[in-house]
């Protein structure tokens, strides 16, 4: 008679800073199905954690992290959760700069290199895969690739250029940021904050200033709908934004009014959650937020995806079951 193995519960490690309300409602999911979760933030390394990777002769690698959940054997975990962690913080009696820069630097290096490496599973992928994953010039040609319509786009610092294609599209265009959409001031506060913008003619006069930084300039797309497409592993979860219904998020939805803008669940057309599909695939993400354009005419037009976007306003508004998927797909195991 063959007898059942014992396999050991699953252990999540989630990596994120205090507050995260989204990493509370997953691991409350994880908890009600018997797994173990460690939360562990790399802010507290290495001054209230450690860290011991062990290389001996013939002799497995070990990985171990002693922090205020306990001691966790790394070799041991089961999937791996990068959330919104913060990088290592130095040890504040480093009173020179340099030196406690540097010290940061090397903790930083150590960390990312031991969480590309451990062998499990890994939402929304390993740290360089998602990063990669994220630059948006590379987004809109893989979109297109894979037959999305993609909005008219220039990426450029040359001010002729821009007018050019302001004046292609007799000024309904819009500008966005390439990566970063906020601007820090010295002592950490928030200083600009941009999404998607319309540009006035006030903006016109001062195009110069392009030859700074790179934007992203589109035509602007004409809306019946706006989607948010949440790819969980092979499950596509699709809410639909009334966008328009409110002049505060007609132009980007992120300007939220959600006592105003209807937010409800969406059936994408078969061949376009595919798309959606082979598009993580491609990129390699295990979860991604993408954002769509429904035209009046009927056209699905992708606009960018988000490889470590929030889902839970959605999924408090909607009741799709987006936690309780992320759940799913860490408890799968290697």
């Amino acid at each position: 008679m063959m007898r059942g193995i014992l396999l050991p519960s699953p252990h999540v490690l989630v990596l994120t800073g205090e507050d995260d309300v989204h990493a509370e409602r997953v691991g409350g999911h994880l908890a009600g199905r018997g797994a173990r979760v460690t939360v562990f933030d790399p802010q507290d390394f290495p001054v209230s954690a450690r860290l011991d990777l062990v290389y001996l002769a013939n002799e497995p690698v070990r990985r171990v992290l002693r922090c205020a959940d306990g001691t966790v054997d790394l070799d041991a975990v089961t999937a791996l959760w990068w959330r919104r962690p913060m990088p290592p913080a130095p040890y504040p009696e480093l009173t020179d700069p340099a030196v406690a820069a540097y010290t940061a630097k090397e903790c930083e290096s150590l960390v990312t290199d031991l969480w590309e490496n451990l062998p499990c599973r890994q939402l929304p992928a390993r740290e360089s895969v998602f990063r990669r994953a994220g630059r948006k010039a590379s987004q809109l040609a893989l979109a297109a690739e894979l037959g999305f319509s993609i909005p008219e786009t220039a990426i450029t610092t040359d001010p002729e250029s821009f007018l050019d294609f302001r004046d292609r599209h007799d000024g309904r265009i819009v500008t966005k940021p390439l990566y970063i959409p906020w601007i820090d001031d010295v002592g950490g506060h928030l200083h600009v904050n941009r999404l998607c913008e319309p540009v006035s003619t006030r903006d016109v006069a001062y195009a110069d200033g392009l030859r700074f930084c790179p934007v992203i300039v589109q035509e602007r797309i004409p809306k019946r709908l706006e989607l948010r497409v949440t790819i969980v592993g092979d499950r596509v979860f699709t809410a639909e934004i009334h966008s328009q219904t409110a002049n505060r998020s007609s132009l980007d939805w992120r300007r939220y009014d959600t006592r105003v803008t209807p937010y409800r669940v969406h059936r994408l057309p078969d061949e376009i959650a595919e798309r959606c599909l082979a598009l993580t695939r491609r990129l390699g993400l295990a979860y991604g937020a993408i954002d769509l354009i429904l035209t009046p005419d009927g056209r699905h037009v992708f606009l960018e995806i988000n490889p470590n976007a929030q889902w839970l306003w959605i999924e408090d508004l909607t009741g799709l079951p987006i936690s309780a998927a992320i759940c799913d797909f860490l408890l799968e195991g290697p």
